[in-house]
């Protein structure tokens, strides 16, 4: 192990998959046009479900390098510059909030002249008004950014040795981690109601943002074990990736897995037991109609179907087993992404427009393209770290 340059760069696959993104980008976005242009009215849907799947990406990746310096899971000491990667795209999200904001009269009742006529939305003040939506918007994002740059400045010093190599060394992330955390899940939560619940302002669920935070945590999580995998057979990689770490990655998606389906069942429960007027045609307007089969597909490939696969303890263990069912993962969060904001606009004829698919790969595609980008601006593994030599002696004794 003492003679293998783990510093050096796997740009083979790094430039394969920033071709791959780039190629969602151009054929996403050329065909999110035509989409658009043949229904101009499904252009503000598709951008803001293009928009919270590409935030998702992030904060999911900001949430587990959080989680991983809290926890200093293996696992995570692996997967860090994927997620730190992902997290230093934050920006582009931001910049990807522009046009929600520009086009919120076309998106939410609350942002037209005739949403004052509402008791539901008048009752509520000044706080369902764009002036504080974007006065909001800009705090949550400054307070991801804030982590996010904290911890990425951190680590960059880390590895140019500019800090002592010691496990003291360590605490300054968990500082800014463990409220981090806290915070995030506080955020993510108000800006869920902010972002896509308030799609129905007279519908609301006090467990929706525990969802989605759960939801981003998975979609990250399955993203990072598909490039984990995608790297796993190249230098410097193949030298530090085992078994044994695919394993670990693989149950903490089995984990989440059953996690999200727990909380979004418990929220269906609650609310179809309750049979509230004001809040059951948020379900049943997804189980009836055109809705209906893509609901039921959810259920199937976003619970019933990964559930099953990931049982498998030889599949966890192999990583381009397990890099399939994680990208699947990743394209059922997307089409959960549709189904969150689609139905407030589309409620007959085909559920789904071409640009509610297209605009959101064309922009993940973007996505994937930056990501890859900056995942080339770091060595692939954190060598500096105090737990790196641990993190190698766990991956060779799994690796038995």
């Amino acid at each position: 192990m003492s003679t293998v340059d783990f510093t050096t760069m796997d740009t083979a696959g790094i430039g394969r998959l920033q071709q791959r993104g780039m190629i969602a980008a151009i054929g996403g976005l050329v065909l999110g046009a035509v989409g658009a242009f043949l229904q101009p009215g499904q252009l503000a849907p598709s951008l803001l479900i293009g928009y919270w799947f590409c935030l998702g990406l992030s904060l999911g990746c900001l949430a587990l390098l959080m989680l991983q310096h809290m926890t200093g899971g293996q696992w995570g000491l692996v997967s860090r510059r994927i997620y730190e990667a992902g997290a230093r795209l934050l920006p582009f999200c931001f910049l990807l909030f522009i046009p929600i904001v520009v086009l919120a009269p076309k998106l939410y009742l609350w942002a037209r002249p005739e949403g004052a006529a509402d008791p539901i939305i008048s009752g509520r003040g000044t706080y369902l008004s764009l002036t504080w939506f974007t006065i909001r918007a800009v705090i949550y994002f400054a307070i991801w950014i804030f982590c996010q740059w904290n911890l990425d400045k951190w680590s960059a010093a880390q590895d140019r040795g500019e800090v002592a190599v010691t496990e003291a060394d360590t605490r300054r992330f968990r500082v800014v981690s463990a409220p981090g955390l806290l915070v995030y899940a506080l955020t993510m939560s108000l800006a869920s109601i902010d972002w896509t619940m308030s799609l129905d302002p007279h519908w609301y669920s006090t467990i929706y943002g525990l969802i989605q935070v759960v939801g981003q945590g998975l979609s990250a999580l399955a993203f990072g074990a598909a490039v984990l995998a995608m790297l796993a057979p190249r230098e410097p990689m193949n030298h530090v990736l085992k078994a044994s770490h695919f394993h670990d990655i693989g149950k903490l998606i089995f984990a989440l897995v059953m996690l999200y389906a727990y909380f979004s069942f418990s929220q269906f429960l609650i609310i179809w037991a309750g049979n509230l007027p004001e809040e059951i045609p948020y379900y049943i307007e997804r189980l009836q109609n055109n809705w209906q089969p893509v609901t039921v597909f959810l259920v199937f490939g976003h619970f019933i179907l990964p559930f099953c696969i990931l049982l498998s303890r030889d599949l966890k263990r192999r990583p381009k087993l397990l890099a399939r069912v994680a990208c699947f993962i990743v394209a059922i969060r997307l089409l959960t992404d549709v189904w969150l904001v689609a139905p407030a606009f589309n409620q007959s004829g085909m559920p789904i427009s071409l640009a509610n698919v297209a605009i959101p790969v064309g922009l993940g595609g973007v996505w994937v393209w930056l990501f890859a980008q900056q995942l080339a601006k770091r060595p692939l593994l954190p060598i500096n770290d105090p737990y790196f030599k641990d993190m190698l002696l766990h991956g060779h004794e799994g690796g038995h």
